[in-house]
């Protein structure tokens, strides 16, 4: 089954384009993809979600030119994404990855921002520039001469999150980038992504599997099996709660209690996202009584 709803991003230019992308690990193994069609817009914050083994981990790593489609194409910002271009169409992409360890090279905070400006061979100040703005970006200009081993799991995400932002991408793609910490540490770090796109004015691609991530953003593709399933906002996407729990997924805490009120017998008329929705929702509610 396939939903799409509503009209998304009309005014704004497609950057990113899956054309029919099918792709499997090996030619006796089941497709991880399947006809897989979707777009990112400029200045868009799109989140991509659904089970594991949806395929979602397996659109980030085609994105960024790590795995390349057997059948279909893909473009970024016009340019067919091929073992020829890669290159030069990564520079317009940047990838933060669940386990932030597996991107650090340099010895310290600063060495770690400065890697990928070196390899483009960009003048000095304006590194200096880029490391400054960066810390500054995600509040970790006091650890800019730490080692990175020394930090905490939230801080190394943040870390990773400015050594992508340094290199001044068009899209910045976040793949379960925040699987690995605690709820504080994953609060704190879609705060730090919401800002940096504001500041930047740049598409956001967040992968998870977990829908309370999903809240910010402008669309929601969920996957399911190697399809696009669905495509809503996200009160559209948690509006579908029983359909997106028999796929696998589990809907946010709010939208459970919002149920359960409503059950109670409280007219409850939209589907709030958090829980100072839900909380406004109730004091509108209390006003008319």
């Amino acid at each position: 089954m396939q939903i799409v709803e509503g009209d998304f991003c009309l005014n704004k230019k497609k950057f990113i384009e899956f054309k029919n992308v099918s792709f499997a690990y090996g030619e006796d193994e089941p497709w991880v993809l399947k006809d897989c069609s979707f777009h990112v817009y400029e200045n868009e914050w799109l989140a991509i979600i659904g089970h594991n083994g949806s395929g979602k981990s397996t659109i980030a790593k085609l994105i960024n030119g790590l795995l390349f489609p057997q059948k279909g194409e893909i473009f970024i910002n016009g340019v067919e994404l091929t073992p020829e271009r890669v290159w030069d169409i990564r520079k317009d992409v940047g990838m933060v990855f669940q386990n932030p360890d597996n991107q650090f090279v340099g010895a310290t905070v600063q060495d770690d921002v400065a890697f990928g400006m070196e390899n483009r061979g960009m003048p000095r100040d304006l590194m200096i520039e880029r490391i400054d703005s960066s810390l500054r970006a995600v509040h970790m200009t006091d650890y800019r001469m730490t080692e990175p081993y020394r930090l905490s799991g939230g801080q190394k995400q943040r870390i990773a999150i400015a050594g992508v932002l340094a290199v001044s991408p068009q899209v910045i793609l976040l793949d379960e980038a925040t699987a690995m910490l605690d709820p504080q540490g994953r609060k704190e770090i879609m705060q730090t992504v919401a800002s940096v796109r504001e500041q930047n004015d740049l598409s956001l691609i967040t992968i998870t599997h977990d829908l309370t991530e999903v809240v910010q953003a402008e669309r929601v593709i969920v996957m399911n099996q190697g399809e696009k399933w669905f495509e809503a906002d996200p009160r559209g996407v948690f509006a579908r709660k029983e359909e997106l729990k028999q796929i696998g997924l589990d809907v946010p805490f709010v939208t459970n209690l919002t149920d359960e009120l409503k059950l109670k017998g409280l007219d409850l008329t939209e589907e709030p996202l958090n829980h100072k929705e839900l909380l406004n929702d109730l004091w509108t509610l209390h006003s008319r009584t």
